[in-house]
């Protein structure tokens, strides 16, 4: 009889492994190629292939406005996951997610703070969004550098709760002081998240700091697992942990606040996915890692799908990831076998 851990057992499940991930892949493009051709033009439900060889109309508006709108949730999906498992892992803490460095409501700060004070033109918004999203790590970092408790992990978490606490008061200013009629509501649409003024130009504009992130993240998947132990162990075997956690941590930042800028606030996709890869792959971010992002891709993409079809009118983004997020969440914990006490 052989061990657990005996060769044909880790064959086996190396070999599990690779068909399950081939099977995410598989099912993302076929997602996408559903995605591509479902709508509500010229009626509810797909266009056929003819249509589109026919329907000048309908051919640019799967050029123009649905595959930008398809792509970007991909990478929005892969970046937030991503950003998920990173922050999850170097933090040693299951339940924070991308944005809880400041970063997102230090973009939802800025965003507002365009609308209200500098006119709110698309290019202004994406601008501050970006700025008050990075301002928000910078803060933290700062922070967490003046307080005298705890460890450094420790330390950055309470500084990210503190700024974002602060940032969250200022946005609360701005809604009171913007207007009712005009400026209120655009705050309230972009803090609810969507894909619907996503175009080529505002996608190649942050494409490339997405995929510079998301390649560093990648690369640096079979390190998580090591920078995931305290300073003197990673030290020991080799790593030089607070450089790499840095740079890992700005390869997770920096895409999150590039995307949310164009999106606006996208919840649950960073929290949850890496918590079902893990689920289903093992905690090894050699393999989790890759596998949260193409579950957060799914996720993402068909939350968009039911947001631009289940109504005539489109329904936030945000609010479908959050109600699904929510519900998995749930699940996760109701499903969860419970631990024996020693």
């Amino acid at each position: 009889m052989h061990s657990p851990d005996s060769l044909p057992a880790i064959q086996a499940r190396n070999h599990r492994t690779r068909r399950l991930l081939l099977a995410l892949v598989a099912a993302l493009l076929v997602v996408a190629a559903f995605s591509v051709l479902v709508g509500r033009y010229p009626t509810p439900g797909l266009i056929g292939l003819d249509q589109l060889g026919s329907d000048e109309l309908a051919w640019r508006l799967v050029v123009n406005l649905r595959l930008p709108r398809l792509v970007t949730a991909i990478l929005l999906g892969m970046t937030l996951a991503a950003a998920g498992t990173v922050f999850q892992m170097l933090f040693s803490n299951p339940l924070v997610e991308p944005g809880f460095l400041g970063v997102s409501q230090g973009a939802a700060f800025g965003a507002a703070l365009s609308i209200v004070l500098l006119g709110g033109s698309a290019l202004l918004t994406q601008s501050a969004a970006s700025i008050f999203a990075l301002a928000g790590l910078g803060f933290s970092y700062l922070l967490a550098h003046r307080l005298r408790y705890g460890g450094w992990v420790l330390r950055l978490v309470l500084a990210g709760i503190a700024v974002s606490a602060l940032f969250s008061a200022g946005l609360g200013l701005l809604k009171y002081l913007a207007d009712p009629l005009r400026q209120l509501p655009e705050i309230t649409f972009w803090l609810l998240g969507g894909l619907a003024g996503v175009t080529w130009e505002r996608l190649l504009s942050v494409l490339p700091v997405v995929l510079a992130g998301l390649l560093v993240i990648f690369l640096y998947r079979w390190r998580l697992n090591l920078l995931a132990l305290n300073e003197e162990t990673a030290f020991s075997l080799g790593a030089a942990p607070g450089r790499e956690r840095w740079l890992l941590i700005f390869a997770a930042v920096l895409p999150t606040a590039a995307l949310i800028a164009i999106t606006g606030m996208v919840g649950w996709v960073g929290l949850i996915m890496p918590h079902i890869a893990r689920r289903l792959f093992g905690a090894e971010a050699r393999v989790s890692l890759p596998a949260a992002m193409l579950l957060g891709s799914l996720f993402t993409l068909l939350c968009d799908d039911l947001a631009r079809t289940l109504l005539a009118g489109e329904i936030p983004l945000g609010i479908l990831t959050s109600l699904f997020g929510a519900l998995i969440f749930l699940a996760l914990l109701m499903f969860q076998k419970a631990k024996v006490q020693p």
